[in-house]
């Protein structure tokens, strides 16, 4: 990994080289590298979470001040609830994974001795653009490293220190390995976006990770596709044979164990026929945890007649707004469900709110049904649709992915928690003995177009 304070397009260029002499390592001079981050990370564990403290306290600051939101100091704390352990097991767990590159999935023999094989092949190079959330550059370059992409960093200003930091580390460790130090490069200007997003000649593919201003101005802008999504904007259903321990459970983790994540619900839909007897217990348990709610009036009826003076204090009155905001704080907006006068379920009075209101990242239904639980996963139109789990398994750790570049809510390549899989594209290999299109069809030679098996 290289600091570089170069132009854009020497930086894009340089990465360009570094990916085509990064495709040809084999998987073990590639997995060594891993290694090399990963004990250098490691051993200058004290020096990096220094340099976040320091980026910590100028976020206070700001924080004070208006200039930075709650969830972006979660992000941005690198000290919090084991999240530097986390990085380090996120490198440790994608060395271990298969090596992506170069899996055949087909295999045809078109003719005799004229074979064609479809096999997986890298990207080229990424251009990754993050706010907060150091550990970002971790994941990123254990990630790119072991799918055989070369990647662009460019990380918020709140998190500089900790960036420098860690990308010092990276970059030494890489010095000792095969793996081209412009591989991974930070780029520290300020104002390298802009030129890097129109540098589709040398950069492939753009992953913002950030706020939602952030990933729509990518989008605009950018020459090259992006991968992204703008809002996690996440809904929890519980349908009317919902088990209700379950339902306070799902609910609770779903939004509690961390408001400021994309994939914490933001929206809770609730059956009318439990509005008396399972909703009162999930908005207890929901605001005994700090959570405000925001009732239309059927559920905000329902719970007053259940929740004590103190807890009522923390129910609010929605408005139509609150269904399609992303509130990334204690505050879960909260909306009866009912099966309208035309015939229509709720099951899909539940779809046609997310579906309208959502975000197509994660949103989940809670029922003993699985035809109920097939029908909302079929019509949702999400990345990832969870049956009687917490929306909070979407990610690319639990997944088993090792970790993720970021969350997908695009409707072409990868979508949901992306991961080795998702940075990888096919490429066709056809192996021939001297044959010539023009030697088929007609009076002369026949196709045979047989299936192979995968070797």
């Amino acid at each position: 990994m290289s600091l570089t304070n170069g132009s854009p397009e020497q930086a894009a260029r340089a990465a360009k080289t570094s990916s085509r002499t990064l495709a040809t390592l084999s998987t073990d001079a590639r997995n060594v590298a891993l290694d090399a981050i990963h004990h250098a990370l490691a051993d200058h564990r004290e020096d990096i979470l220094a340099a976040n403290a320091r980026d910590m306290d100028l976020a206070k600051q700001l924080s004070a001040n208006g200039k930075l939101s709650a969830s972006m100091m979660k992000r941005l704390d690198l000290s919090r609830k084991g999240k530097f352990d986390d990085m380090l097991q996120g490198i440790e767990d994608v060395r271990g994974l298969e090596d992506p590159v170069g899996r055949v999935d087909l295999r045809t023999e078109l003719d005799d001795g004229l074979i064609l094989q479809r096999q997986t092949c890298p990207i080229g190079v990424l251009l990754i653009i993050f706010e907060a959330r150091p550990e970002v550059i971790a994941n990123i370059a254990s990630l790119a490293i072991k799918s055989a992409n070369a990647a662009i960093l460019k990380g918020g200003k709140e998190s500089t220190e900790s960036f420098k930091a860690i990308s010092t580390v990276i970059s030494q460790a890489l010095d000792k390995t095969e793996v081209p130090n412009h591989s991974i490069q930070l780029v520290t200007t300020r104002d390298a976006i802009d030129p890097l997003l129109e540098l589709s000649q040398y950069i492939d593919l753009v992953i913002p990770r950030g706020s939602s201003d952030l990933v729509r101005h990518c989008q605009r802008k950018a020459h090259m596709p992006v991968l992204g999504h703008a809002d996690g904007l996440c809904s929890l259903y519980i349908h009317s044979d919902a088990d209700k321990e379950m339902a306070v459970n799902v609910a609770v983790d779903s939004k509690t164990d961390y408001p400021a994540a994309c994939n914490a619900i933001e929206t809770l839909l609730i059956n009318e026929e439990v509005l008396e007897s399972i909703f009162p217990a999930v908005a207890a348990a929901l605001i005994d945890k700090g959570v405000v709610l925001r009732c239309d009036p059927a559920s905000k009826a329902a719970s007053s007649k259940h929740l004590s003076e103190e807890q009522a204090v923390h129910v609010q009155d929605a408005t139509d707004a609150d269904w399609s905001v992303e509130h990334l704080d204690l505050i879960l907006s909260v909306r009866t469900i009912t099966a309208s006068p035309d015939s229509t379920s709720a099951v899909d009075a539940a779809i046609e709110h997310i579906n309208t209101h959502g975000s197509h990242h994660t949103d989940a239904i809670l029922t003993a049904d699985k035809a109920t639980a097939d029908r909302f996963c079929n019509a949702v139109d999400s990345g990832c649709k969870f049956w009687n789990c917490s929306t909070r398994f979407c990610d690319g750790m639990r997944f088993g992915f090792g970790t993720e570049v970021g969350i997908s809510t695009n409707k072409v390549h990868a979508r949901g928690p992306v991961g080795l899989e998702g940075l990888m594209i096919h490429e066709y290999r056809l192996a021939g003995q001297g044959q010539g299109a023009a030697m088929y069809g007609g009076g002369g030679r026949q196709y045979k177009h047989k299936r192979l098996p995968i070797a």
